[in-house]
């Protein structure tokens, strides 16, 4: 089942996409999308380990996500992806429209056709005042049209606001 659990920064998406991947019963793998390239950066991916079981595999993969869901999909595993606007931005960065274009239909044409639990984590963006520069305009319009495109995909989506689940899609079963 595609999962697709959105909200702000400390809203609790993390917090309850390790819920659901712990409820799941299945091998959980976490594919980590974030280059953690500041200290406070790190500080947030090192709570982010802590407060993962020990027994998770992880992956840590800042641009060939679509490569690394298919290889690690799997009937018996649950993979937790933490998070698309991250990635998105790595892919921004590199400021090569092809590469964003092609990693982003990559992405978009796997969802269908991956077996097991997967759960797909990112910041809706799309809420608040229209960004001043350019590059941030961009990201926004990005990610609202990404999470258009996942949403449509998956079956389950979840709004999750002050650690609270919004199910705009799906049921919590």
């Amino acid at each position: 089942m595609l999962n697709l659990i959105l909200g702000g920064a400390r809203s609790g998406k993390s917090r309850l996409a390790e819920q659901r991947a712990t409820a799941s019963g299945l091998a959980v793998t976490y594919i980590a999308t974030s280059e953690p390239l500041d200290g406070e950066m790190n500080a947030r991916v090192q709570l982010h380990r802590e407060r993962r079981p020990a027994e998770w595999g992880l992956i840590e993969e800042p641009l060939a996500l679509a490569r690394v869901l298919r290889t690690e999909a799997a009937a018996d595993r649950c993979l937790l992806v933490d998070c698309l606007t991250l990635w998105l931005t790595n892919l921004l960065m590199l400021d090569d429209p092809a590469r964003l274009a092609a990693e982003r239909d990559g992405l978009l044409e796997c969802l269908a056709e991956l077996p097991g639990e997967i759960i797909l984590v990112s910041n809706e963006t799309g809420l608040g005042v229209v960004p001043l520069g350019e590059l941030t305009r961009r990201y926004v319009d990005e990610a609202g049209w990404l999470h258009q495109a996942v949403a449509e995909r998956c079956q389950r989506v979840i709004l999750t606001v002050a650690g609270l689940p919004l199910y705009l899609k799906g049921t919590e079963s």
